[in-house]
């Protein structure tokens, strides 16, 4: 199999982890907001040597620009639109009013083109996020319309850097185009969902990071993948689990890979323990085949001892309320339909439909 029918491997972008992916635009004051503006890009997701790929992006770029902001600190962000198609921003994960959610038909009119919609908003919790179109999900995130959202704590981890990594499957065509005609597709919808054939870290085919003996780096994983649940390992290491999904977790080494579904987000400490001068790949597990994505790649020189970098920190509790379940009444949510769900009927709009009737209105699933 070619690597365009497999899930890509092997390249040679290099990537000194010391900077996120994308440029960083500083957390937005009220005064003057952030600019972002949704439009046309390119992106090298195969190896040297082959065609870049038309995407769609954030000022040009995917993943867009990292947004950085402080905890308690209000964030203000004007989107532009500069597609042939109507689109929203959604700020996942973070606990705002409705208003700011940028759900389009829902939360707000989605942004036509050439228009644009302020977003502000204060995130209550700290943590990693990520932001993403939320009109023609389907379509629009899976042209590359994403980007990684973090909210600092008000104390700084104790580390001595970040290493942001965006991880994506694309559905490339054999012009290593994106697939247009799967876009949409009902078939996907009815299985397990539009999955690619062309896997990315921070949109490169291989992502390789720099790194030295005795550094302690906080790396903050999200899977922005549209269906495609992802394992990653970073092999020779076993990094501390300190966060998931934004919310801080009691830290525990993680020995097994990391898994993450769509949407999902993981903090992790790596202490760098390798020998200088070694390489160690990143391995991406993806239920059918284990891929290398990645390596760290030790220099010459050592920063520190690594018997001196000490417990691994906790991060400070968020202060999320805990819902009181004593009283709670429950309620069953049977999710039935798909190709072969064997669904007999459902309800739409008050009529009782069989499943190809469903499915001529591009409905496979139902819910009780």
């Amino acid at each position: 199999m070619t690597r365009r029918t497999l899930l890509a491997s092997a390249g040679a972008a290099l990537l000194s982890g010391l900077v996120a992916p994308g440029r960083l635009l500083a957390s937005g004051a009220a005064a003057s907001p952030l600019e972002l503006t949704a439009g046309p890009a390119r992106a090298l997701l195969l190896p040297q040597g082959e065609p870049e790929t038309a995407l769609w992006g954030y000022n040009g770029m995917v993943p867009g620009p990292l947004l950085r902001v402080r905890q308690g600190q209000e964030l203000a962000v004007e989107v532009k639109n500069g597609l042939e198609q109507p689109t929203a921003v959604h700020w996942h994960g973070i606990r705002i009013d409705n208003a700011m959610d940028g759900v389009a038909g829902l939360t707000q009119e989605a942004i036509a083109p050439g228009a644009s919609f302020s977003y502000r908003f204060t995130p209550p919790d700290a943590g990693t996020y990520w932001y993403h179109s939320h009109n023609r999900s389907w379509e629009q995130m899976a042209r590359g319309l994403y980007g990684f959202l973090i909210v600092e704590e008000e104390e700084p981890l104790a580390v001595d850097r970040e290493m942001p990594i965006a991880v994506d499957d694309w559905r490339l065509d054999e012009a290593g185009a994106i697939d247009e005609a799967s876009l949409g597709s009902l078939h996907d919808a009815a299985h397990g969902g539009r999955l690619g054939n062309v896997l990315t870290l921070n949109s490169q085919d291989y992502l390789e990071s720099r790194v030295q003996r005795g550094e302690r780096i906080r790396v903050r994983l999200c899977n922005m993948a549209n269906a495609r649940i992802m394992a990653l390992e970073f092999t020779g290491h076993s990094p501390w689990l300190i966060a998931l999904d934004g919310q801080p977790v009691t830290p525990r080494q993680q020995d097994e890979p990391v898994v993450l579904a769509p949407g999902q987000r993981a903090d992790l400490i790596l202490d760098a323990r390798g020998p200088a001068g070694s390489r160690h790949p990143i391995l991406a597990h993806t239920g059918r085949q284990s891929l290398e994505v990645g390596s760290l790649n030790y220099s010459a020189e050592e920063l520190r001892d690594p018997d001196a970098l000490g417990p691994v920190p906790s991060l400070p509790d968020n202060g999320l309320a805990q819902p009181e379940l004593s009283g709670a009444s429950r309620y069953d949510l049977v999710m039935q339909g798909g190709a072969m769900g064997r669904m007999a009927a459902a309800r739409l709009g008050g009529e009782e439909l069989g499943p190809r009737a469903l499915a001529e209105r591009g409905f496979v699933w139902s819910f009780n």
